[in-house]
């Protein structure tokens, strides 16, 4: 169980070097949260387990690619569905890849 009270008396520290146990300020990562919610976020994240930290990674990754398809239809709602395919992989891996992703579609008709 998280124990709020005790992490507003603990310095907000993370251990990078076990061996000498030297301790350094972490680094916030959330400009815009206040550092005692983001302190709370961290310990909830460490506290679960890795089935559900892996879960939660998925669900961000796919909500990414989600929206990300659909900032291209958006911004191009006359493109095929195989030209969204297409233009996602060229603004994320490169059009490079896109062109050989097309070529490869094209010659086994997909």
């Amino acid at each position: 169980m998280l124990d709020t009270k005790a992490l507003s008396e603990k310095p907000y520290k993370q251990q990078l070097c076990t061996r000498d146990k030297e301790h350094y300020e972490m680094i916030r990562q959330s400009p815009d949260t206040a550092p005692q919610a983001e302190k709370v976020q961290i310990e909830l994240i460490r506290e679960s387990s890795i089935s559900k930290r892996v879960s939660k990674v998925w669900s961000l990754s796919q909500t990414t690619r989600y929206l990300s398809r659909r900032a291209i239809q958006r911004a191009n709602p006359f493109l095929s569905e195989r030209e969204v395919d297409l233009a996602f992989v060229a603004n994320h891996y490169g059009q490079n890849l896109a062109e050989c992703l097309r070529l490869y579609m094209e010659h086994k008709q997909l």
